[in-house]
């Protein structure tokens, strides 16, 4: 099953989430404040991803940091900052549960996630 990870009142999450549901899709939505997530599934993100990615830079919580958290960022202190702050994940966050070697972890909502989308399922 598809999970989809994002805010309920993110446009991009919604426009997701009606794609997969015109789709008949089978998902399931997280929101990243109100339902959390693990470090588990964080670390699978990193791992799938990279911080670089993962972190969203555009976001309003992000231009709210102080300059001492966004210097000298590194993967470990990124991590740090995801986990206090959801809303520095760029969003959606989709864990496909496929292929058997493990699920693909997709960030955003573009032409190329449409498509890997299409191609699994």
């Amino acid at each position: 099953m598809i999970t989809v990870f994002g805010l309920k009142n993110c446009d991009t999450c919604r426009a997701t989430r009606t794609y997969l549901n015109e789709r008949d899709f089978v998902h399931e939505f997280r929101d990243l404040r109100a339902d959390g997530f693990s470090e588990e599934e964080l670390d699978q993100w990193l791992d799938a991803v990279g911080w670089e990615k993962l972190l969203n830079k555009s976001s309003t919580t992000w231009r709210g940091l102080d300059d001492s958290d966004k210097d000298g960022l590194d993967a470990s202190r990124a991590r740090a900052l995801l986990l206090a702050n959801p809303t520095l994940i760029k969003r959606p966050v989709i864990n496909t549960g496929r292929p058997p070697e493990g699920p693909l972890i997709t960030v955003g909502f573009d032409k190329d996630v449409r498509d890997t989308l299409r191609s699994l399922f």
